[in-house]
């Protein structure tokens, strides 16, 4: 499992980020406190304060450096 942090601070970052990975076999969550929730799932991000940055846990060992290249746009600096 890999972890890093992104920030989808608005509307747009979270319909490109949603269309970026879903192209991936992988799974990947977004943890924000006590909360889980799929990271393909528009609806459940915006369930989350998108304020804030937030963890993405990205569940595969193949098709790593294509995930860090497609998610670098949304990297928490």
């Amino acid at each position: 499992m890999l972890e890093v942090k992104i920030s989808l601070n608005s509307i747009d970052k979270v319909k490109s980020f949603v269309n970026d990975i879903s192209g991936f076999n992988a799974e990947f969550d977004l943890v924000s406190g006590r909360y889980v929730i799929d990271a393909k799932s528009i609806m459940g991000i915006f369930s989350l304060d998108i304020s804030k940055p937030i963890d993405l846990n990205i569940h595969t060992e193949t098709e790593v450096e294509d995930i860090m290249a497609a998610i670098k746009p949304y990297l928490a600096e």
